[in-house]
């Protein structure tokens, strides 16, 4: 079997090792595949493994020795599924690999709101406080978590963990109701949508982007919030309207943003959220932990070993998961 990677940096910038691939196939690793090169790198590739580069319909007719996609993430919209499905090559994606990862940096992003740690390290480097005629200083209100009330726009596995991190600072935790969160143990409240956004000190996104949650941060539920509420983004850029939530930020109506993700990736330089008032972002790092990066491998690698068995798993295209 050939097994090709089209673009293994991101997983492996060199502290992984893909020696566990290796032995089930000739296989060739890509760090970068642009648009251009897709066709001719993976013309022969029995295997084909992918993390963000496309494969377009065009270019999955023209692959004939093509037998499996492999994802290198849990998303999977780079991939035409419908027409891997017609020429039925399955579709297997990496599921639950950074839950921990990126419910610990949404964490870190409620934080750096409530505490601006990056602020103030910031100033102290500056010679702010040194400079400070008190032992003491802060630019900006320090907020305690005791007793605020943390909305959870997804109640699915990372979900849960970070509704477990809020617990244990004492919030209260809010979720729009869905059948899957009626097993949790802990303190939880059902609210609707509105109410989620009207009720939350902290509202974090952690659901898929889907026809019905495609830009639902937008002017009309932001206007729902609280001016002293903070929102986070781990999960997907077009969760969000990046115009809208700039608009918000730069008059008051939201006190701050955190993302980790946005619509368009990497960012633009003229996207407006950039010069928002109040709002860190951060390039799409919460998946990038060794110990969840090592997961994502070994997953995507067993994927692979039981396709080869005829056993594949995690399959993702509607005429094989039927």
């Amino acid at each position: 079997m050939k097994i090709i990677v089209l673009d293994s940096y991101t997983l492996n910038p060199g502290d992984l090792s893909w020696d566990d691939l290796c032995e089930l196939g000739d296989t060739k690793i890509y760090d970068r595949t642009d648009d251009k090169q897709v066709l001719k790198r993976a013309q022969n590739a029995d295997i084909l493994l992918t993390n963000k580069t496309p494969l377009t319909s065009e270019t999955i007719s023209q692959l004939n020795n093509l037998k499996y996609i492999g994802m290198l993430a849990t998303g999977y919209d780079v991939v035409n599924t419908d027409a891997a499905s017609k020429r039925s090559i399955p579709v297997c994606n990496v599921p639950n690999y950074g839950t921990n990862s990126v419910a610990q940096m949404a964490f870190a992003h409620i934080l750096n709101l409530v505490n601006r740690i990056h602020h103030h390290a910031d100033t102290v480097v500056d010679g702010k406080w040194s400079a400070c005629p008190d032992f003491c200083y802060w630019d900006y209100p320090m907020v305690e978590l005791e007793g605020l009330t943390l909305g959870i726009l997804g109640y699915g596995r990372i979900g849960r963990v970070l509704a477990k991190f809020g617990r244990t600072f004492g919030m209260k935790i809010i979720t729009v109701s869905c059948k899957s969160a009626l097993d949790e143990a802990g303190p939880l409240k059902f609210v609707s949508t509105k109410d989620l956004f009207a009720q939350s000190d902290i509202l974090s996104l952690h659901c898929p982007l889907a026809p019905d949650t495609k830009n639902i941060v937008n002017a009309d539920n932001l206007a729902l919030m609280k001016k002293s509420a903070f929102l986070v983004n781990t999960s997907r850029g077009g969760l969000v309207c990046d115009n809208d939530l700039a608009y918000a930020l730069n008059k008051g109506m939201v006190s701050g943003a955190g993302l980790d993700v946005v619509s368009i990736e990497p960012i633009l330089l003229d996207n407006p959220l950039l010069k928002a008032k109040n709002c860190f972002i951060t390039p799409h790092i919460a998946w990038t932990t060794k110990a969840a990066r090592k997961r994502l491998m070994d997953i995507a690698v067993e994927n692979v070993r039981c396709f080869l068995k005829n056993q594949p798993q995690n399959i993702i295209n509607p005429v094989f998961s039927s």
